[in-house]
């Protein structure tokens, strides 16, 4: 009973997910979407940097705004109301107000994507988008919206509107003098005041969400990281599947080990002479002088490989010699297919000739 548990508890601990995600498992998650990002960031950057963009371009937005006044006021009021002056009227109104509101459409779109961009680079997926049944799911839509996600939700929402409140009250208290008595002052002065004060509160705002934003953005990183942790079997699942089984592996090269052997065994009758260390060693030479440079190894083993290799050879009547020295050195230097070393060229000769002499006939090198 004891051994049952302990063997039970064992595999609890393999499933536990304790290890950081492997490269792979990270990149699968990627290409499905799943990355870690916080939707907050894009919007308080925008935020920020639009009102940065009304310090830096004041004198753009100042001409352009009183070009468009001045036009509706001076010109625009007093003309005839005609189709192709309304039609012009129109395009002038709409080309002004393009020019205004330009800066801050690309301040926008440029910091929309760099928003993205710097949480987690470049990427192009559909895969978010695909219709899954699963999705559809009310029992698991009924647990997500009161689940623990959405309570750090709403109360980031909660905290944004907090903190929003409170620039709010604290700008317009600071200023609380200067706004009662904006009735008396000229509209240039209440215009300037009013821009200027927006500005400011829009910059502070910006800078506090931004600052909230990237709390955020490492908190889901973190959430994120969580999500994928593995277990030490997942990580091992996940070696089977991209190395292939280990005992699958091994059972392959232990067949290719044996079908090399069967073509090298099949290669035995063929020599013209085996050469042995009597019993360690056995090497096969092969020497055609109208096809060879040089005597070439055609099959070679040690042990149990090199007593095959003699019994072969005695089967079908290929000569054996024994030859210590020549036997190891040509086992250790040279592999199967390969001609015999240069400086073994005269051991070697000398024996193929005493081959050629006890089969008969000699064959010219």
């Amino acid at each position: 009973m004891r051994n049952y548990r302990l063997k039970l508890d064992l595999q609890l601990f393999s499933q536990e997910k304790t290890e950081q995600a492997t490269p792979k498992k990270k990149d699968e998650a990627r290409k499905k979407g799943q990355i870690a990002r916080s939707s907050d960031l894009p919007g308080s950057f925008i935020l920020l940097f639009v009102f940065m963009g009304f310090i830096m371009l004041g004198g753009y937005y100042k001409q352009h705004v009183m070009a468009l006044f001045n036009n509706l006021f001076e010109n625009w009021l007093l003309m005839e109301l005609t189709t192709e002056n309304v039609m012009s009227l129109f395009n002038k109104v709409l080309i002004e107000l393009l020019l205004i509101l330009l800066p801050t459409f690309a301040i926008t779109i440029l910091i929309g994507i760099l928003g993205n961009v710097v949480q987690f680079g470049f990427l192009l997926t559909g895969d978010p988008l695909k219709m899954k049944i699963s999705k559809l799911n009310p029992i698991k839509g009924f647990k997500q919206i009161f689940s623990a996600k959405t309570l750090v939700e709403f109360l980031k929402s909660v905290l944004k509107l907090l903190i929003i409140g409170v620039l709010v009250y604290s700008t317009i208290s600071s200023q609380w003098e200067r706004i009662l008595v904006l009735a008396s002052l000229p509209v240039q002065q209440i215009f300037s005041f009013t821009a200027g004060m927006t500005i400011q509160l829009g910059i502070k705002i910006g800078a506090v969400l931004t600052a909230l934003a990237l709390a955020d953005y490492f908190y889901q990183r973190y959430e994120h990281s969580k999500s994928l942790r593995m277990s030490k079997q997942d990580i091992k699942d996940e070696y089977k599947k991209s190395e292939g089984d280990p005992l699958i592996k091994g059972k392959i090269r232990e067949r290719q080990r044996r079908m090399a052997l069967q073509r090298m065994m099949q290669e035995v009758p063929k020599a013209d002479v085996i050469i042995t260390n009597p019993t360690h060693f056995a090497i096969a030479l092969k020497y055609d002088a109208t096809k060879m440079e040089a005597p070439r190894i055609i099959a070679k083993g040690m042990d149990h490989v090199a007593l095959r290799i003699r019994e072969i050879a005695k089967e079908n009547g290929v000569i054996t010699m024994e030859n210590k020295p020549l036997a190891r050195a040509l086992y250790e230097r040279a592999e199967i297919g390969d001609v015999i070393p240069p400086d073994l060229f005269q051991a070697v000769a000398e024996v193929l000739a005493y081959v050629y002499k006890l089969k008969g006939h000699v064959k010219s090198s």
